[in-house]
């Protein structure tokens, strides 16, 4: 069995590009509730949003992880669609409860997720272990 020595900047690239891959793939379960919860109309058009964000965020990390380095566009998109996401959930959402669920959505993931694919899409990634 053979064991390849990761340094930290490409365990680093590697752990960012899981982490992206993830958030996408957990937006799948998400869309599933929407589609199951919301009136057809208003759930095809959040689907729709998180489908592209779903497809951006796992194309920008699993590019990432690989170290193909061809994972900025991907980024880029996604953090777009992000801020857009996050944007129109907080303006559109009733006060109380689906307010706060907004706030903590955008607060917990959106933001944060759109912040590191920005900087993702603005740097190069020089990944030596693959």
């Amino acid at each position: 069995m053979a064991v390849t020595a990761l340094n930290t900047r490409d365990a680093h690239v590697l752990l960012t590009g899981r982490l992206l891959t993830g958030a996408g793939l957990a937006l799948l379960p998400w869309m599933g509730y929407m589609a199951a919860t919301m009136p057809p109309a208003k759930a095809a058009a959040w689907i729709a949003l998180d489908a592209l964000e779903a497809s951006c965020l796992i194309l920008a990390g699993t590019r990432l992880a690989r170290g193909s380095g061809r994972h900025h566009t991907a980024a880029a998109a996604a953090a777009a669609l992000l801020l857009a996401d996050a944007t129109t959930d907080l303006l559109t959402a009733a006060p109380g409860a689906e307010l706060a669920l907004a706030v903590a959505m955008a607060v917990g993931a959106e933001l944060p997720l759109a912040a590191l694919c920005a900087v993702l899409a603005r740097r190069p990634v020089v990944s030596g272990a693959r």
